[in-house]
């Protein structure tokens, strides 16, 4: 056993989402939502090198020293599965580890609406599961991966890096493949999947111009893609694809995403006031003949309106969902309003003192 497992146990057993290990710092954990330090002396950057190395694979050392930067997954056995980045900071290196539960969980469990299992079951589009570091997007994913799998008899193939949640075989054949281990890189790995007879393909995030084309194309080409950025909302998602690319090709990148584009799921997660945990709040975008048209048209803008008429499709503004967890007694109305992206919106719904008054700022 690893010294730095002692650590994950601990992580493990408190029911944290991540470690912090710095030099010249304390540990911390990210316990729902909130760093806490944890009582164990600062480390210095050798001692902490030299924890860190222990787990670390040696191409990855080698990496690592070459670079100041790499991503990598580590499993304690007993335990669970880590996802692991080191970086260099002022004080020497630096880690965060994030906990990959062993068991990927079902979408009732995580309460997620009936519609992502529908859109998993999908056999062409794209759909893509969006929102900031830490808002569950890799867990979505996963546990729509699962029904996929259960419910299907297809080849998923899913692209990582590096690999997260493992899946076995079940109704599907599921093969996974880490960026750096099996594969160069998303593109290399992208390019190589549309001749391996695939109908799912997971990308574990869409990074870039090369990326987003070449997943465009399987999406076009009659694969359901399943992907994630690192958008705030839907209609920011949209527009985030198209400004990847210069600007006489955005026309036709418009029209593509257009015709392949069948969902966008925008998550965010808040610290829960009925039990201990946190809850995700979801803005769903339904690729409807109206949403596909404001895309072919660049009136992106617009769309949030068109998702406010849309709710016999499956479709709700962040705000929507928002307003139903603090009904549900589940999240604080100040929780909620720190979370929307439009808090004026909120307030009808929220108690008198929530927001700020529009004309005093108190």
């Amino acid at each position: 056993m690893a010294q730095i497992d002692a650590f994950l146990k601990m992580m493990h057993e408190m029911g944290a989402s991540d470690l912090h290990l710095s030099s010249g710092a304390q540990p911390l954990i990210r316990l729902n939502g909130v760093l806490e330090r944890v009582k164990y002396p600062a480390f210095d950057a050798d001692g902490l090198r030299k924890l860190l190395y222990e787990i670390t694979p040696e191409r990855k050392i080698k990496l690592f020293e070459e670079t100041g930067d790499i991503d990598f997954a580590h499993e304690a056995p007993g335990l669970a599965r880590y996802r692991v980045n080191y970086y260099m900071q002022q004080r020497g290196i630096a880690a965060a580890f994030r906990e990959i539960p062993s068991r990927v969980a079902s979408l009732d469990e995580l309460g997620m609406p009936a519609l992502l299992g529908d859109l998993a079951m999908l056999q062409k589009g794209l759909v893509l599961v969006t929102g900031p570091t830490g808002s569950g997007k890799s867990t979505t994913l996963a546990a729509m991966l699962a029904h996929a799998n259960a419910s299907r008899r297809d080849h998923i193939l899913t692209i990582e890096d590096p690999i997260e949640f493992v899946h076995e075989s079940a109704g599907c054949l599921v093969n996974q493949r880490e960026i750096g281990r099996d594969s160069a890189s998303f593109q290399k790995a992208l390019r190589g999947a549309l001749r391996e007879d695939p109908d799912i393909i997971l990308v574990g995030e869409m990074r870039d111009l090369e990326t987003i084309e070449l997943a465009l194309e399987a999406a076009e080409t009659g694969h359901l893609v399943l992907s994630t950025l690192h958008t705030m909302s839907a209609p920011k998602t949209v527009d985030r694809i198209i400004d990847v690319f210069p600007g006489e090709r955005q026309s036709q990148i418009r029209a593509a995403l257009s015709e392949s584009l069948r969902a966008v799921i925008a998550q965010t997660l808040l610290r829960r006031i009925d039990r201990p945990g946190r809850v995700a709040a979801l803005e769903i975008l339904i690729a409807t003949p109206a949403v596909k048209n404001l895309i072919r048209e660049s009136k992106i803008h617009q769309i949030p309106g068109t998702m406010e008429t849309g709710k016999k499709f499956g479709m709700r503004t962040m705000e929507d969902s928002l307003v139903e967890l603090v009904q549900k007694g589940l999240v604080a109305p100040g929780e909620a309003a720190s979370k929307a992206i439009n808090p004026e919106r909120l307030r009808p719904f929220l108690p008198k003192g929530t927001l700020p008054d529009p004309e005093t700022g108190n």
